[in-house]
């Protein structure tokens, strides 16, 4: 058991709309580059990734045996931990979410800061 005196003095996640598509991406499709990751979103991503990648959310777990050998990037165990997750087929699957209802969604508050 962590202690709550640990649980106050750690700030919790603040993660953009585009940080977390991006990190959605990451973890369904990992490892995955980031064209292939730029290519679902449609914008570049490259600042999303150095933020994911400061944040030990997301690591570079190699390269990929094509031309130019682009890096490939995987969720870290860190990512399991802040969203409480054991294991990466803790994740719900696609059809789980397509049958969620708007209601069903937990909405965030953003920071006013």
């Amino acid at each position: 058991m962590v202690p709550i005196q640990k649980l106050r003095k750690t700030k919790p996640y603040s993660l953009t709309q585009p940080t977390l598509e991006t990190l959605a991406i990451i973890a369904y499709r990992q490892p995955v580059t980031k064209a292939e990751i730029e290519l679902v979103r449609g914008v570049d991503c490259g600042g999303v990734l150095r933020t994911l990648l400061e944040k030990k959310l997301i690591a570079i777990k190699g390269r990929k045996e094509v031309i130019g050998r682009p890096f490939l990037y995987a969720t870290t165990s860190r990512f399991l931990e802040v969203f409480g997750l054991e294991n990466l087929s803790s994740l719900p699957s696609i059809e789980e979410i397509k049958q969620l209802k708007d209601s069903d969604i937990p909405l965030f508050e953003q920071d006013s800061q």
